[in-house]
């Protein structure tokens, strides 16, 4: 129950609903805030605030929601529910355009968002927003029929229709012939001087007409339609378009029967859907409401509370919001409220001097738990605690009537009976200067009285007052607490501000000697109510003073346990985020660990191969075993030693270890065979020499090999060298000289004929090679080390067949293979250079290789 009739009133509610107006973009948002009245349905209530919160954070995460367009049809809708009824082309396309709000708002709200969930449960982000679509209708269907005959300015199409087309193609040859005639027609009069040069055709009742002075009127054939108000001009229709205007006006009608026909039909669309389309209005006027709430929140500086079941006022920086836009505009700072009501402590009687702030109070605590119950935001602090009161009763201001026979105390009255009637454990009562109106000794008595009536029945409430007695009482009775609006008397003002558990003084005596009382008269005041009277207020004003220090004191304390508080989180935060950051990096370390050691026996593997493919050749093993020292020196030096890298380093020196045993073992067998070989592979005895050592005419071999050859000829470290009917270029290093053959035994012409089938056995390999060897290879789509394989045989056999250029297509895309082949190719002799292919046959994605002749 609210209580009595003018209850908004009294506490300022009307300003807020015509602030929730302002913010509505309808007349539906606006007549949703008319019937907005207090539940007290908690769950209610709580899906209302839940509302507000989601359309809030909704419009501040995103800037896309559909909010443009709220027309209001639903007066035409009505009217098109009678068959043969149309809506017009404005209202047409107000209804469509609302209609694509309303389709846009519900599939943004239903959109779902199911990342996380462990159900088959469609999961919104904002959940109470996408209640409200619960059965709302859309119809797309109809949207596009509308599309079909609107365009987009809301004018039907040409091609709505074909008889529309037909018209109005006809109509706009008319019109153009009508024009040509005027236009002719005006030439001739200017020509004769019957009209000025300036003169236009005009518009006159739907035809064109020439204007004319009236001295010259009968040169004109025609009709005289209008004269101008001075009576200097008439307005004639030359007699040769008169029959042409007469069919514009034909088909003029004729358009606007086939665009009745046409808003008919697609009225006849619509007219089964009327009752579900006022629904879908219905949600739009709903969401103009939430958004009126959500952008009144954002003006006030509002939070939407969790409202528990049972009556409760544990408010932490309450702010009466009027007061507080009209201080801002004033700049003037506003002083916040700290009130509590709870079970143990229901009543709170507030005293203290007169424009304290006491109503202010008392109307602060009934407008925002007014506001509260009809769903609105409220402004407090975050840690603030709200419940819900069944009764909501106030008695403030001068009720007193000449015509109900009431005067001020009266008025009191009836409202002290009915609310002693109506309080129960779920009332509250907010009542202003509690017994006033009438003699300070009954008029005190009879409010003691009614207090205990609402102590007895465990009611609610806010009183102020300025009687002693009923301060006394609350010191004495369970339940009831007092409470004083703070005063500065040495500055002289009011404060503003609220202190629970001390009886405030009025200051009476200060406050008249500010006002330019005589101090005869306080003086004589004083006397009169005796000086146990003056001291018990001294007295009351110092116990104000000293709970107002103790007060800030506490607040100050206060103030540094929280700010302890907060150090203490940031830093189990910065704790936290340590912890994280120490795995993280450890788990990259590992990873790191993991690649490098795959590195390591690839780099070994590569090492192994390579070493195979060069034969065990001295300095490019020492070459290789070096590069593999860097390489793992590298490692080693990438940071300080941790347990990983340690264990890194023992691994590899284990797997280097094992290789180098294996090359030894390798090595050791490889001499073996050298020393003792057999019948069929018997080599001619030859000395090794330096490179140096070479002259032109050298009988020489390729080292491992048997085919013995000749010198032609030397440049620096390369030489040519004849192998029977081949000739080839090497470097002098793969070469050693061998003992030219001077017997003709059979063993050495065995040898020698073994030689030359040998010989003749190459060329034909080489042959072959040279026929199906192609000068082009690709390697795109290889790993690295498939393609670095491939290149180094296609080089070989290029070398092999003697060719000069070859190209190698790699492609481009990171870079890493190209630069691996030609890392290669930088190692390999018979290559000359390399570089680009030309823009226009690949560019950097191919490789050209230039061998030497």
């Amino acid at each position: 129950m609210i209580y009595p009739n003018n209850f908004e009133s009294k506490i300022g509610f009307d300003e807020i609903r015509s602030m929730l107006k302002k913010h509505c973009l309808s007349t539906m948002g606006k007549e949703m805030v008319d019937a907005m009245k207090a539940s007290t349905n908690v769950e209610e209530i709580n899906e209302w605030l839940t509302q507000t919160k989601e359309f809030r954070r909704l419009t501040e995460e995103h800037d896309d929601f559909p909010m443009s367009f709220f027309f209001d049809v639903r007066e035409p809708l009505y009217r098109i529910r009678l068959e043969g009824t149309h809506l017009d082309e404005d209202e047409l396309f107000d209804l469509r355009r609302s209609m694509e709000t309303i389709d846009g708002m519900v599939r943004y709200l239903r959109r779902a968002d199911n990342h996380g969930a462990d159900d088959n449960e469609p999961q919104y982000p904002y959940p109470a927003l996408a209640r409200m679509t619960t059965d709302v209708m859309t119809f797309p269907d109809i949207i596009r029929q509308i599309d079909r005959i609107l365009d987009k300015f809301g004018h039907i199409k040409d091609n709505a229709s074909d008889h529309l087309l037909t018209v109005r193609q006809e109509l706009a040859r008319t019109e153009g012939g009508i024009s040509r005639t005027l236009n002719s027609i005006l030439r001739a009069a200017q020509s004769e001087g019957l009209v000025e040069k300036d003169i236009a055709p005009t518009m006159r009742d739907g035809r064109l007409v020439i204007p004319v002075a009236p001295a010259l009127k009968k040169k004109i054939r025609g009709i005289v339609h209008d004269e101008s108000a001075t009576g200097r001009t008439v307005f004639i229709e030359p007699a040769e378009v008169v029959e042409a205007n007469n069919k514009v006006r034909e088909l003029e009608a004729e358009e606007r029967r086939e665009i009745i026909r046409i808003l008919t039909a697609i009225s006849a669309v619509i007219r089964p859907h009327v009752r579900e389309i006022m629904q879908s209005y219905t949600f739009m006027g709903q969401m103009d409401f939430v958004n009126a709430r959500a952008e009144a929140a954002k003006a006030m500086k509002a939070i939407e509370p969790a409202v528990e079941q049972q009556p409760l006022i544990d408010w932490i920086e309450a702010r009466h919001p009027l007061l507080q836009q009209s201080l801002e505009k004033q700049g003037k700072p506003i002083v916040p409220l700290e009130i509590m009501l709870t079970s143990q402590k229901r009543i709170l009687i507030i005293s203290g001097p007169n424009a304290g702030g006491k109503s202010v109070c008392l109307k602060t605590v009934g407008l925002m738990q007014y506001m509260l119950q009809c769903g609105l935001s409220i402004p407090v602090g975050e840690r603030s605690k709200t419940g819900v009161f069944s009764n909501i009763m106030i008695d403030i201001g001068d009720e007193q009537s000449i015509a109900d026979d009431l005067s001020t105390y009266s008025s009191h009255l009836m409202n002290m009976k009915n609310m002693m009637k109506q309080a129960d454990g779920k009332t509250l009562l907010l009542i202003d200067e509690f017994g006033g109106g009438t003699e300070p000794t009954i008029g005190g008595a009879i409010a003691e009285s009614v207090l205990k009536q609402f102590c007895r029945k465990k009611a609610y409430g806010v009183i102020t007052t300025h009687y002693q007695n009923l301060k006394h009482f609350a010191d004495s009775h369970e339940g009831v607490v007092n409470g004083a609006m703070l005063y500065d008397r040495h500055e002289m003002r009011a404060l503003f501000k609220l202190a629970i558990g001390q009886p405030g003084s009025s200051f009476a005596i200060e406050i008249a000697r500010k006002t330019g009382i005589p101090e005869e008269v306080i003086a004589d005041a004083s006397e009169i109510v005796g000086s146990d009277y003056i001291q018990s207020d001294k007295y009351l004003q110092d116990i104000v003073r000293d709970k107002r220090y103790w007060e800030n004191k506490r607040q100050t304390v206060h103030q540094h346990e929280k700010t302890l508080e907060q150090k203490i989180a940031n830093y189990e935060r910065e704790l936290q985020e340590l912890e994280r950051n120490r795995k993280e990096i450890m788990r990259k370390a590992k990873e790191q660990a993991e690649e490098l050691y795959r590195e390591g026996n690839k780099r070994i593997e590569n090492a192994i191969r390579e070493i195979r493919e060069k034969q065990a050749e001295k300095e490019a093993t020492k070459r290789i075993r070096e590069e593999l020292k860097e390489f793992e020196n590298g490692v080693l030096d990438a940071g300080g030693k941790s347990d990983t890298d340690e264990m890194i380093e023992r691994k590899m020196k284990q797997i280097q270890q094992r290789k180098e045993r294996k090359q030894k073992r390798k090595e050791e067998k490889e001499k073996n065979a050298t020393a003792t070989p057999t019948a069929a592979t018997a080599k001619p005895a030859a000395q090794p020499s330096a490179p140096d050592d070479f002259l032109k005419g050298d009988t020489v071999r390729i080292k491992g090999l048997t085919t013995i050859g000749r010198i032609e000829s030397i440049d620096g470290k390369m030489a040519t060298i004849v192998f029977g009917d081949m000739r080839t270029k090497m470097r002098l290093e793969r070469l050693e000289k061998a003992k030219p053959t001077t017997t003709s035994s059979k063993a050495d012409d065995r040898k020698q004929l073994l030689g030359f089938a040998v010989s003749q056995q190459t060329r034909s390999t080489i042959d072959s090679r040279k026929l199906n060897f192609k000068q082009d290879i690709d390697v795109r789509g290889m790993r690295a080390d498939e393609a670095l394989n491939a290149v180094m045989y296609f080089i070989d056999d290029a070398i092999l067949v003697g060719m000069g250029r070859v190209r190698i297509l790699h492609g481009t895309g990171t870079g890493a293979l190209r630069q691996v082949i030609r890392q290669y190719l930088s190692t390999v002799p018979n290559v000359r250079s390399y570089r680009d292919e030309h823009v226009q046959f690949g560019g950097a994605g191919i490789t050209v290789v230039e061998m030497d002749d």
